[in-house]
C-alpha cells in the first residue's frame, strides 16, 4: 500500500455511521496525528466540510490521480 501523505486524496473503506459516512467518500488528509492516523475531512462539491474526524490508515485507500509510470 502506497503511503498516505498530507493533502493525499482518500476513500473510506467503511462505513463511519456515527459521522454519516459511507464506504467509498471521498476525504483530503489534513494532518497527521500519530503514526498512520490521519485527520480526514470531507466536503462537498462547493468546498463546504461537512465532517473531519481521525482515521486509520487501514480504513483508508489512496487515490491516483495519474499513472504509476509514463507510458513508452
Amino acid at each position: 500500500m502506497a503511503e498516505i501523505q498530507m493533502l493525499a486524496v482518500v476513500a473510506l473503506l467503511e462505513d463511519v455511521p456515527e459521522k454519516g459516512l459511507l464506504r467509498g467518500q471521498v476525504g483530503t488528509v489534513v494532518e497527521t496525528l500519530a503514526p498512520d492516523v490521519f485527520e480526514v475531512e470531507f466536503s462537498d462539491d462547493a468546498g463546504q466540510a461537512y465532517a473531519s474526524l481521525a482515521l486509520r490508515s487501514d480504513q483508508l485507500m489512496r487515490l491516483h490521480h495519474e499513472p504509476s509510470h509514463q507510458a513508452a
